[in-house]
């Protein structure tokens, strides 16, 4: 029986463990509590930098333009926001949407140290009940943050409502490689070399287990885009980035 069948109506995964849905958000939170003042560190050390790449590839795929109206889910520290900001003017808006409070307070304070300001708007939000209007985005992106979500389906659901028609999704997500050798490398690296280096410089190398676990537990490509077919998307593709352990998906409201 795997990990994904243990579950019941009533419990879900918290990286390898089996918790109740209603206490999983309030662990998640614990966790984005604890790394949020060195999340940025972290990121750039994780992933030698590479996670730059993957969010400007995501950029690249947003379309976005002036006027533009965008939600970015789980927006943490503000990276995506930023590069949004820029693009969609002061006729647009971008929300930066966390259900995180202290990472969105980082994600504010240094988008405000950098001189964002006037369109750009911050809110502490739930991905699966978004406090938003029926199609009001142009474009909604949530980076690194769906497999922290406790229903996914009803994350899908929501963000497909405050779409606007012709509107786009981007997932951006660490997924499955099937490249045997970089599995391998990539479990050695997630299970040993990820907690030590979060004890090194966040004093907590159990959130970033978690972390390593909450990757291996979330839907691999086909899974997501059938999900995302489910909720409502069409002509919805994904992008393989770093030989699969990163994905991009996208998906269009009808």
């Amino acid at each position: 029986m795997t990990k994904q069948q243990e579950q019941t109506e009533d419990t879900t995964h918290f990286g390898y463990q089996t918790v109740a849905k209603k206490d999983k958000a309030e662990k998640v939170a614990e966790v984005f509590h604890s790394v949020a003042q060195k999340y940025d560190i972290m990121n750039d050390l994780m992933s030698f930098g590479v996670h730059r790449l993957w969010k400007r590839f995501t950029i690249e795929l947003s379309a976005v333009r002036q006027g533009h109206q965008v939600l970015d889910i789980a927006g943490g520290t503000g990276d995506l926001a930023f590069q949004f900001a820029k693009l969609v003017g002061p006729a647009g808006r971008v929300v930066l949407a966390d259900i995180n409070n202290s990472m969105l307070t980082v994600g504010r304070d240094k988008l405000i140290d950098r001189g964002i300001v006037d369109n750009t708007e911050f809110v502490q939000a739930n991905a699966e009940c978004l406090p938003f209007a029926d199609n009001t985005f142009n474009c909604i992106t949530i980076a690194f943050g769906l497999r922290n979500v406790t229903d996914k389906n009803a994350a899908l659901r929501s963000m497909l409502r405050v779409l606007k028609p012709g509107g786009r999704l981007l997932v951006l997500e660490f997924s499955k490689t099937e490249n045997p050798l970089l599995s391998k490398a990539y479990d050695l690296y997630s299970f040993s070399v990820l907690p030590a280096l979060g004890k090194l410089v966040t004093s907590d190398s159990d959130s970033y287990r978690y972390l390593a676990e909450s990757i291996r537990m979330h839907p691999d490509q086909e899974t997501l885009k059938e999900m995302m077919e489910d909720a409502g998307f069409v002509r919805t593709t994904y992008h393989n980035l770093t030989g699969g352990i990163v994905a991009v998906h996208k998906g269009i409201k009808p």
